[in-house]
């Protein structure tokens, strides 16, 4: 991913969203949201990025149409030697064609070639289909649940974790 991907990104993003949270996310707050703020917040991220994230998009046509974002695991301060799965969307006309599956692929053979040895997520229990997908890519729940607090709604999530080879 570059700069100038941001735009593409913000929209699979924003897309993704009203697509995988209906339902389970207020639907004022997924209408509320807009590809111009959310291309604002990933050039903000992509620019004073201290994470050491790594984004990556798939394209088809020369056209955006999935992307996914690792780095460290995020569990307080401390260094847990584990990546964490940021995010992982594809537009929504794009599921089921093996954009997700590649960024997926992407993404755990670039953590594991960094010196990760386990890779985790977090992943909104309702989402039955994101749950399948990330079981299907070999992740499994480890026993963490915590809730996520959005728009004045809390939605439990689960952790998942694959191990990675190098």
């Amino acid at each position: 991913m570059v700069v100038a991907d941001c735009e593409a990104v913000a929209e699979v993003r924003v897309r993704g969203w009203r697509f995988a949270y209906e339902g389970l996310i207020p639907a004022w707050y997924l209408a509320a949201m807009t590809v111009e703020a959310d291309a604002e917040t990933r050039r903000e991220h992509f620019a004073q990025d201290s994470t050491r994230a790594v984004n990556l998009v798939a394209e088809r046509g020369g056209s955006v149409v999935g992307w996914a974002c690792y780095g460290p695991y995020r569990d307080g301060q401390a260094p847990t030697g584990a990546a964490e799965l940021y995010a992982l969307y594809a537009r929504p006309d794009q599921l089921s064609t093996g954009v997700g599956r590649a960024l997926m692929a992407e993404a755990v053979s670039r953590a594991a070639a960094e010196g990760y040895g386990a890779m985790r997520l977090w992943v909104l229990k309702g989402n039955a289909r994101a749950r399948r997908f990330y079981e299907r890519a070999g992740f499994a729940p480890d026993g963490a649940e915590e809730p996520w607090h959005v728009a004045g709604t809390t939605v439990p999530e689960l952790r998942y974790t694959r191990r990675l080879t190098p």
